[in-house]
């Protein structure tokens, strides 16, 4: 592991992953305007997988640690985002609201691993309960109630995989990723028959335009492959206090993504809820790292 200034490049590379991660709300909601969203998720999943396992092997961990951290992040986590983004809540608010599976993570780990949760921590889920409580406050327009619960649903889907990959212990996470996606098709693939039906399959798959096509590529190239494997090679190199907060920036560039391709509003009310929940996270995430420097 190098020194804790990381050069430039990687410094660049670390903000092109999370930019590649917060504009990616907006790839999706030009894929929702074809396919119906579980068929989507489940091709998304599906070609993470293949052909990248005949590239990786399978790390060594139980496959029932595989096949739950791929059900809570196929099916939990991105399966009901994108049926709430599909017409229940806007991309930029999408990439707000799935941020607080860190709350959800803290809360996690008090409950499962009898973590304390210290008193700057309760403040920060004070402050992104606040932010959450703003935009429930907004809800209509293109953000419902029920939207709002299913991001927040999904965030805590992640929070579960997170501890599920916790127990895992140090894998390479993209092989790890690439393998447990494998778990996420059969279900999504299934729901996608009961609750779409085969008429709305196919119906999207015939509608689906290269656009479409290579929306779907960006999720599981872009998004998936290239940002985790991006972002634990430099993990593997530097210490995580000097890259993990650039992942604050995720929201950041949805909402401005969305706002600029989308002509998604921004209003008061959003930027007074975005500024909230990122002092939480931010509050979260680089309080202990100021409390060592200061020691």
């Amino acid at each position: 592991m190098t020194a804790a200034h990381p050069p430039w490049r990687h410094l660049l590379l670390a903000l092109a992953v999370v930019a590649v991660w917060g504009t990616n709300f907006v790839v999706i909601k030009a894929a929702l305007a074809h396919l119906p969203p579980l068929l989507f998720a489940a091709l998304r999943f599906a070609i993470a997988f293949f052909p990248a396992m005949l590239l990786l092997p399978r790390p060594p961990v139980p496959w029932r640690n595989l096949a739950a951290y791929g059900i809570l992040l196929g099916v939990g986590q991105f399966g009901v985002l994108y049926i709430a983004m599909r017409h229940d809540i806007s991309p930029g608010l999408a990439s707000l609201v799935i941020q607080t599976q860190v709350f959800f993570t803290i809360m996690l780990a008090m409950r499962i691993a009898r973590e304390k949760v210290q008193p700057y921590q309760w403040l920060a889920l004070a402050l992104g309960a606040a932010g959450i409580v703003v935009i429930g406050s907004h809800t209509g327009g293109d953000t419902t109630v029920l939207g709002l619960l299913m991001v927040l649903f999904a965030a805590f889907c992640w929070a579960c995989a997170n501890m599920v990959s916790k127990q895992a212990g140090p894998v390479n996470m993209l092989a790890y990723v690439v393998w447990s996606s494998a778990a996420a098709v059969p279900p999504l693939v299934v729901m996608s028959l009961l609750f779409e039906g085969w008429p709305a399959i196919a119906q999207g798959l015939v509608q689906a335009d290269a656009a479409t096509w290579a929306a779907v590529l960006w999720q599981a190239v872009g998004n998936t492959l290239f940002g985790y494997a991006a972002w634990g090679w430099l993990l593997a190199r530097h210490p995580a206090a000097s890259i993990t907060p650039m992942a604050l920036l995720v929201p950041v560039f949805g909402m401005a993504a969305a706002s600029w391709w989308l002509a998604e509003p921004l209003p008061g009310w959003k930027l007074i809820a975005a500024a909230l929940v990122l002092c939480g996270l931010g509050l979260n995430v680089l309080w202990p790292r100021w409390r060592t420097a200061q020691n």
